[in-house]
């Protein structure tokens, strides 16, 4: 079989050519912060699962924190995620200028893609990359042990099929982490809970212009079921909190397993 093409690494030394998704604490560059701080959370966040001698697909690695955790917990990791190259599910609202939005978004993503290289050589990192977008993901890829989402899918305009296309590599274990959706307050879970119904609920709204990167607030049991029907029959749900820009955020990983 041909190899894979990988991306090549970048030769990133400054910050100021970095956007940081995640808070790091990066050997020479001391702890830069991000909009995210995952750090001493990464157990839960990963639904306690066990990286020794696994080979991962990262989904949506954005500057690598997770990336690099597993490979501290002993896993062999191929990140794969958007470029400049590549374009963002931006909902196409008929009102705003999409097309100047694009133009936004991919220097946004080549400042974070600089992020993680920045890490990547500062951790010495052995990860591979390749970039594209989750519907396309080639199939010399490869297999993989486990195949995991942080919190992606609500920015995808079609979660279902970013799942199916994945989860054809990962011959164990799928753990899928999202925001904990609320609904005036309720959590979806708990209306769940009282109605047996697996909820979503579409986030754009016309008459607002907003958001313009956000598609879908997906339930846990909605993603569970979802996991199911593509053959991870085995799912637990884990409730857990995040620091995202200092605020205490509710999110839920979903770990499913195959038969």
């Amino acid at each position: 079989m041909q190899e894979p093409m990988w991306a090549e690494p970048r030769d990133i030394h400054s910050l100021d050519d970095c956007y940081f998704y995640h808070t790091m604490d990066i050997p020479t560059y001391g702890i830069v912060h991000g909009d995210w701080d995952l750090r001493g959370r990464e157990a839960i966040y990963f639904g306690n699962t066990n990286f020794q001698g696994k080979r991962v697909l990262e989904i949506g690695t954005a500057s690598g924190h997770l990336c690099f955790s597993m490979e501290k917990l002993g896993a062999e990791v191929v990140a794969y995620d958007l470029s400049d190259q590549q374009q963002w599910d931006i909902v196409p609202y008929a009102k705003s200028d999409y097309k100047q939005h694009i133009i936004e978004r991919k220097k946004h993503i080549d400042q974070l893609n600089n992020s993680f290289w920045l890490a990547h050589k500062a951790y010495n990192s052995h990860a591979k990359v390749m970039y594209g977008t989750v519907y396309d993901i080639p199939d010399d890829i490869g297999q993989f042990d486990i195949c995991t989402f942080g919190s992606i899918l609500l920015h995808l305009r079609d979660p279902f099929l970013a799942l199916q296309r994945a989860t054809s590599h990962a011959t164990e274990t799928v753990i899928v982490t999202d925001l904990s959706p609320k609904v005036r307050g309720r959590m979806l879970s708990m209306i769940e809970l009282i109605t047996g119904t697996r909820l979503i609920r579409f986030l754009p709204n016309a008459q607002k212009l907003g958001p313009t990167e956000s598609w879908w607030s997906l339930s846990p049991k909605l993603v569970s079921e979802f996991l199911q029907i593509l053959g991870f029959a085995n799912t637990r749900i884990f409730i857990h909190r995040q620091k995202f820009r200092g605020r205490e955020i509710r999110l839920y990983t979903v770990v499913g397993q195959r038969g």
